[in-house]
């Protein structure tokens, strides 16, 4: 039976590289006493696999990765269980069985929801009126927005705008702005939204520096077969 869970990262544990929080899940799952397969041969492992990890240092309400099991108990028990081996900083907030026929989180997503803001001590060039203003004329307004995006390996020029599915401004908490966007992410076209985010400074003449910006996933998406983005844990039912 595939299972996929979705949890929460929060506080220090944003600091926790990725291979460090696969190794936190597989001891996890073991103290949950969750079923979990293993593979063949002569070093066994755990049947895991995350779905776009996130970098050091990102929060997120939004994390799944899937995993293959004997048997299962209900989506309440698995929930308890697993949270009750949590550290302060992960929680476990969904636990779903998926089709027999279901591709791995990992292999359909599409797209995520982020919310950017400004840490304590850092402030905003421009005000939130003005960031709506510059983001109408060059995301809305212009027929591309064009930059040079670097790998290890290459440069070359992309233009975003058809790669934001979303990008707003409005004010925080704190008075500040706080930045919304919904990127395409995945195996073919992953955009980060710092880099959204930093082109559209480097357009503006201002300074990105980026220490001063949190970034918060909200959501990982796939799409269904309308192409309508579908979160990824709606493919799945919970267990009774």
């Amino acid at each position: 039976m595939k299972i996929r869970i979705k949890f929460r990262r929060f506080g220090t544990m944003k600091f926790l590289g990725h291979l460090d929080l696969m190794r936190y899940f597989q001891k996890a799952v073991r103290r949950a006493q969750i079923d979990i397969c293993y593979s063949e041969g002569y070093s066994p492992h755990q049947i895991m696999s995350f779905a776009a990890p996130l970098g050091v240092g990102i929060t997120s309400d939004g994390e799944y990765f899937d995993i293959e099991v004997n048997s299962t108990m209900s989506t309440k028990q698995a929930l308890e269980a697993l949270n009750a081996t949590m550290v302060e900083g992960i929680e476990v907030t969904g636990y779903v069985a998926l089709p027999d026929n279901a591709k791995t989180a990992m292999a359909i997503v599409a797209a995520a929801d982020y919310r950017l803001t400004f840490k304590d001590g850092y402030e905003s060039p421009c005000s939130v009126l003005e960031w709506q203003e510059h983001i109408q004329t060059l995301f809305t307004e212009q027929g591309s927005f064009t930059i040079l995006k670097k790998t290890k390996k290459s440069e070359r020029e992309v233009d975003l705008k058809p790669l934001v599915y979303n990008f707003s401004v409005a004010e925080d908490e704190n008075g500040k702005p706080a930045f919304f966007l919904q990127v395409s992410t995945g195996s073919i076209d992953n955009i980060k939204p710092e880099l959204v985010l930093a082109s559209l400074y480097e357009k503006l003449g201002y300074i990105y520096d980026e220490r001063a910006i949190q970034i918060h996933r909200l959501e990982v998406y796939t799409r269904d077969d309308a192409g309508a983005l579908v979160s990824l844990l709606a493919l799945g039912t919970p267990v009774e």
